[in-house]
């Protein structure tokens, strides 16, 4: 679909989604992360449609996500998808282990998958508050994925194999 979309996002592509019952026109939102520790991927707020619940320093948070669950366009509205490529390296040498891929879930699963602050797929981000810092929070892979396995899915690099987790 030939729309121009904008967002704190690396890839952005507007397109048709189709399904043997229907088609959607969907925003598919791909941001790629190559931070050290592999279990988690860190997420600003206008990455995700999901609000954003958990407990930081003891107390609950519930931080609204920024990325609308529909983004109007010139060709009508599109259906909010983010997904998180991880890439994960290994310190010495250098070299890429494996990709994390992850599907955010989107905010009208809120009840599913972030229903409570004790029940959350987040933990706090790298950020600080005192000093003014722009909320952040990290994705917990382990956390999604005990909630849908297909969620999360881990490559590992050639000539090791693929197989899909569902």
């Amino acid at each position: 679909m030939d729309v121009r979309l904008f967002g704190k996002i690396d890839y952005k592509r507007a397109r048709y989604l189709f399904h043997s019952d229907y088609a959607i026109r969907q925003a598919l939102l791909v941001d790629s992360k190559a931070e050290k520790e592999a279990g988690t991927a860190t997420l600003q707020t206008a990455q995700t449609s999901l609000r954003i619940r958990h407990i930081r320093s003891g107390a609950p948070v519930d931080e609204p996500g920024e990325l609308p669950a529909v983004i109007d366009t010139s060709k009508g509205a599109c259906l909010t998808t983010t997904i998180v490529a991880k890439f994960h390296y290994a310190d010495e040498p250098t070299r890429l282990l494996r990709l994390i891929v992850a599907a955010v879930p989107h905010v009208w699963l809120q009840e599913r998958y972030n229903a409570t602050p004790e029940d959350t797929i987040w933990r706090t981000g790298r950020n600080a508050p005192t000093l003014g810092e722009v909320f952040r929070v990290r994705l917990v892979f382990s956390a999604l994925k005990h909630k849908a396995h297909w969620r999360v899915q881990t490559i590992p690099m050639a000539p090791a194999p693929f197989v899909w987790d569902e």
